[in-house]
């Protein structure tokens, strides 16, 4: 099988994913990242990608030239303008995949901009943290042709599980899973904070033990935490598409956007320290 695979965003999916996937047989990688051509950052990123066996487009005209299947891995609030900017390279014989953590409505947006130029649209919904599985983490996918570039892609090793032809499922189901999981993490947070500062930690801590045996709580807090302050500004944008999400849905979003600013508050406290 030869199969051109192309990432926009070369973070810490894209940069996981595409060394995985160029390790495998008939398969050619690219990506391509706008800090490419940062002059301090770019030099390393590329070199980064030429080590993994992927290569660094100059521009989205190169990255999408060659490949079947362009995979957009940016931050939720770049995903529509990153598919407007792409759109125009795009042709009827390729599948543009969306795995951005957004919402439904912000998904069609994305849509709309590919399908424009003819290109198939799919979603995907990561459901699990990638650093210890990689592409074999769990994935939900949905569209027209959801299924099929699915079957493709699990050849290779990854576990992506069609849900729908629609657009819209899979994300819902992601950020209301996120609802919970960031929801917890912010909740952490501030226990951890305002434990310690009250010197009541261990107190807290048996309290909860008790109450929910089943949890390290004690662990739990740690993780979150660190999470929070590694990771919290992209988790702030995608708690703030839960938030779109549910008020779309004529419901209350106010919770999901306090949880957003929470991560991104702390995030950028810990940055300063």
């Amino acid at each position: 099988m030869s199969l051109g695979i192309a990432f926009i965003g070369y973070g810490e999916v894209g940069q996981l994913f595409a060394r995985q996937l160029a390790a495998k047989p008939g398969v050619r990688m690219a990506a391509y990242d706008i800090l490419f051509a940062d002059p301090e950052k770019g030099p390393q990123l590329r070199q980064h990608a030429r080590e993994a066996g992927v290569h660094a487009a100059s521009d989205l005209a190169e990255l999408c030239r060659e490949a079947d299947i362009v995979i957009s891995a940016v931050t939720a609030d770049a995903a529509v303008g990153v598919a407007g900017q792409a759109a125009p390279h795009l042709t009827s014989s390729q599948t543009y995949i969306d795995l951005n953590s957004i919402s439904p409505a912000t998904k069609e947006q994305a849509a709309d901009q590919v399908r424009q130029r003819g290109a198939e649209f799919v979603e995907f919904a990561v459901m699990a943290p990638v650093k210890e599985p990689g592409i074999e983490v769990p994935i939900l996918s949905g569209g027209r042709t959801a299924e099929a570039v699915s079957a493709r892609l699990n050849e290779l090793g990854m576990r992506i599980t069609p849900v729908s032809t629609e657009i819209g499922t899979a994300s819902a189901t992601k950020l209301c899973r996120s609802i919970v999981i960031k929801g917890m993490e912010a909740l952490m947070v501030d226990f951890t904070l305002a434990s310690e500062k009250a010197g009541v930690m261990p107190a807290v801590l048996a309290s909860l033990k008790a109450s929910y045996p089943g949890m390290d709580w004690e662990n739990v807090a740690k993780v979150m935490m660190s999470r929070v302050k590694q990771h919290g500004i992209r988790r702030a944008a995608e708690m703030r598409e839960a938030s779109r999400m549910i008020d779309e849905l004529g419901l209350d979003g106010s919770l999901a956007k306090a949880i957003a600013d929470r991560h991104e508050s702390f995030a950028r406290a810990s940055d300063r320290k």
